[in-house]
């Protein structure tokens, strides 16, 4: 019990040692840049505080980033603890991650995902249960 409040404890220095630690970082991505890359990945902070490393798919709607997932451990994440580091290719940004309400948005955003993933996006809906959380990746 004692050991577990202590990593707890440490997780944020643990969390901040890792990222410093990264290769390169930027305040902002150049999202038009990265709307053709394929996957990235997010780090997110599970609850016991160790990091979590997901490849994701990344969408590009007036010049934002986008990202979705459909009821993940991540997701979880990210609502005890918004904050992110997102790596594209090298770089890593830290970034906060804010869900999408507005309709209208979400169904944009969903257009940029099914043209960019084709079938593989169709398949995943298939089998994904209600809607996906869609996040807008914003600097901090």
């Amino acid at each position: 019990m004692r050991s577990s409040r202590a990593l707890v404890a440490l997780s944020p220095l643990l969390l901040a040692a890792l990222f410093a630690s990264s290769p390169a970082r930027a305040a902002a991505p150049d999202w038009n840049a990265a709307a053709g890359v394929q996957t990235v990945e997010i780090v997110t902070a599970n609850e016991d505080g160790t990091p979590r490393e997901t490849t994701i798919w990344l969408a590009v709607v007036d010049g934002q980033g986008y990202i979705r997932t459909g009821h993940t451990h991540w997701e979880g994440n990210i609502e005890r603890n918004p904050d992110v580091m997102l790596r594209i290719e090298k770089a890593e940004y830290p970034l906060r991650a804010e869900f999408v309400q507005d309709a209208a948005l979400r169904a944009r955003i969903e257009q940029v995902f099914r043209q960019k993933y084709g079938l593989s996006d169709e398949f995943i809906g298939f089998f994904r249960s209600g809607d996906p959380k869609i996040m807008h990746l914003a600097p901090r």
